[in-house]
């Protein structure tokens, strides 16, 4: 497979896939509303120059302007209210209709993917909340957005047309406690036995915290891709986990 995954912490990922690239949910600056990133954030060239930007939903940790406009003059690809609110903030947002295939870069197609994430909906943002499917010559991509369970996961692969090679699966938050609307280690493990993919990418853990929540209870923000991991070897053996470091890097193959 062409393809290389980076994740650069949150639910922002870089898809490097046949010579297209496309950033998830970008998230770039050191603050998301009231939440801080542990670290520093990410190097420019790691995301720089994306073809398009997949847009999951509207929560500020996935949604935050200044990332968003940081990316360039490219398509939003997100739900039509989702599309109708970058607009709104100087993006190109594309929405696009449950079953449509939207081309990037003449080699890469990309459509949504549902997704159930109906908790804590925001009163000045539309809510609506999906996934993305990325596919070309070089693999088939499943960006999970945010999302609990759902039965219709196991369609996902008839969705896209062929088998889901990777998975980018969301697996904690930015807290000790999980809100409902999540995925927790387990529950991601279990999603990607549902798709059948081949490999697994932990995202949403590690990064983001509340002002004085990094080190409440000691140690909460280092366990949940590891814990991911295990799960996965019970819950989906023949899925392999690819966990990375915030700015890390892995080429499929």
């Amino acid at each position: 497979m062409s393809l290389r995954i980076t994740w650069l912490g949150h639910a922002t990922t870089v898809i490097d896939l046949d010579g297209v690239r496309l950033v998830t949910d970008p998230l770039i600056h050191q603050h998301a509303g009231m939440l801080r990133r542990r670290g520093v954030g990410p190097r420019s060239d790691s995301w720089l120059a994306p073809d398009a930007v997949l847009l999951s939903h509207l929560h500020y940790d996935h949604a935050e302007p200044r990332s968003l406009r940081r990316m360039g003059p490219v398509p939003v690809l997100t739900a039509p209210a989702n599309a109708h609110w970058a607009r709104k903030h100087a993006l190109q947002g594309m929405g696009l209709g449950p079953s449509q295939w939207f081309r990037v870069g003449g080699r890469v197609d990309v459509r949504l993917a549902p997704a159930v994430h109906g908790h804590r909906p925001m009163p000045h943002r539309p809510n609506a909340a999906t996934g993305h499917l990325v596919r070309g010559e070089g693999g088939t991509v499943w960006f999970a957005g945010d999302t609990e369970l759902y039965p219709g996961m196991s369609e996902l692969p008839e969705l896209a047309g062929t088998r889901i090679d990777v998975a980018l699966v969301p697996v904690h938050g930015w807290g000790p406690r999980l809100s409902g609307g999540h995925l927790g280690p387990v529950e991601a493990a279990r999603a990607c036995a549902l798709v059948g993919a081949r490999f697994a990418v932990p995202i949403h853990w590690g990064t983001l915290h509340a002002p004085a929540g990094r080190h409440l209870p000691p140690g909460w923000m280092d366990e949940a891709g590891p814990a991911f991991a295990a799960a996965l070897r019970r819950e989906a053996p023949d899925c392999e986990p690819v966990v990375l470091a915030p700015g890390g890097s892995w080429d499929a193959g």
